[in-house]
């Protein structure tokens, strides 16, 4: 069996995986992504995101798709309110055209990344089972169906769970005691006018010790529910998540006695519960420099969600893209470059991840939280 060469090799089609390889291509340089998804279409892509200045968006201004990024933005999708456990609204906050985080969804903003890359870019239904270090900065990448690859430059853009991580770091992904229960509901308005009417026209926060209920308005009159929860991984392996009902009606309830229009996001979904247990890596995680191999995103700095992830992904991407162009005759010179920013400009954003985590669903839940959007509002303070 022939065992082809490509000179750089991405794991994983995630956003910051396509983000440098659309950088790069704009620099004029050739990469392969390799995607265990068999298709752009074999899965849904989550929810939305909220795209920041200081990095998501500086990331598609490198990749040369901030048009693109425009047409996609829910306009509108940046208010966002507090309710309490009896539907009371604690905090709202309009989107009122002068907010710097657009909303757009994440399956549209990774269409336009893989739009804007050359055909057979993107090899799907290559998911890797092994790779192997060969010398020089040389690696193979060995495949579910037993085809290899090597590669001149291997990255590991695959997540929590990245294949390539073992290569230059021994650290493992840790559950926080935090799950996220996603539920969607469609036709909102008109099928579910009492949840829709809570959410509002953007994000809602129902939170409370150990558990909250949040939910954001989606482009096509959509509401995606995420239920938050402490608990152990023993207390989620108990549900039979193939059982949409019982799953449901377990879930649900966490929050009896809680206004009908809040549990109403729950009971209400179309969708089977999909529970997403939250990781993390060791805080400020980092290696040293192995010859020919790099990680990013996730696969670099998996964190709780706070609104960072994909922005630092996209914007790992778009920068080891540009130490790449920079340094074209010395690799490792770009990964140096790359690694030592990025561990300088990760590292706080674990605690921020933690803090925020803990603000929702933390023993002080929500008066923590609700005191971040109080003080954000607030011009004066």
């Amino acid at each position: 069996m022939n065992t082809s060469h490509h000179p750089i090799a991405i794991v994983g089609a995630g956003l910051g995986g396509l983000t440098l390889a659309r950088v790069l291509h704009v620099h004029g340089i050739p990469a392969t992504v390799y995607e265990a998804d068999l298709s752009d279409k074999s899965r849904t892509q989550g929810g939305q995101l909220d795209i920041h200045e200081a990095d998501g968006q500086r990331a598609l201004a490198d990749a040369g798709l901030t048009e693109e990024f425009r047409a996609i933005i829910h306009e509108g999708a940046e208010a966002s309110r507090v309710l309490d456990q009896d539907g009371k609204v604690l905090f709202e906050a309009p989107d009122d055209g002068t907010g710097r985080r657009p909303e757009v969804l994440r399956g549209d903003l990774r269409r336009i990344l893989l739009d804007s890359l050359p055909d057979q870019t993107v090899r799907w239904g290559h998911k890797v089972t092994g790779v192997r270090p060969l010398g020089d900065g040389r690696h193979e990448l060995t495949f579910t169906d037993g085809t290899t690859v090597t590669s001149g430059l291997l990255i590991g853009g695959d997540g929590a769970w990245s294949k390539v991580r073992p290569l230059l770091s021994h650290a493992k992904p840790r559950y926080t005691g935090a799950t996220f229960i996603d539920i969607y509901l469609y036709d909102a308005d008109e099928r579910h006018a009492a949840a829709a009417e809570a959410v509002g026209v953007g994000a809602m926060y129902a939170l409370a010790p150990g558990k909250g209920i949040i939910a954001h308005r989606e482009a096509g009159n959509i509401l995606h529910t995420y239920v938050e929860l402490n608990r152990s991984t023993e207390w989620i392996a108990a549900i039979d998540f193939t059982d949409a009902a019982a799953a449901t009606a377990r879930i649900a309830a966490e929050f009896d006695g809680w206004a009908p229009e809040l549990t109403a996001l729950i009971t209400d979904g179309e969708t089977v519960p999909v529970a997403r247990p939250i990781h993390t890596l060791p805080d400020g995680h980092r290696w040293e420099r192995v010859p020919g191999v790099t990680l990013l995103g996730d696969a670099a700095h998996l964190m709780p969600p706070s609104g960072d992830g994909a922005n630092l992904a996209m914007f790992d991407g778009a920068e080891l893209g540009k130490a790449i162009a920079a340094h074209p005759n010395d690799v490792e010179a770009a990964l140096t470059a790359y690694e030592e920013a990025l561990f300088a400009r990760t590292e706080p954003f674990y605690a921020e991840a933690h803090d925020m985590l803990n603000l929702m669903i933390g023993d002080n839940a929500p008066s923590g939280f609700l005191d971040l959007f109080t003080v954000a509002a607030d011009p004066a303070e």
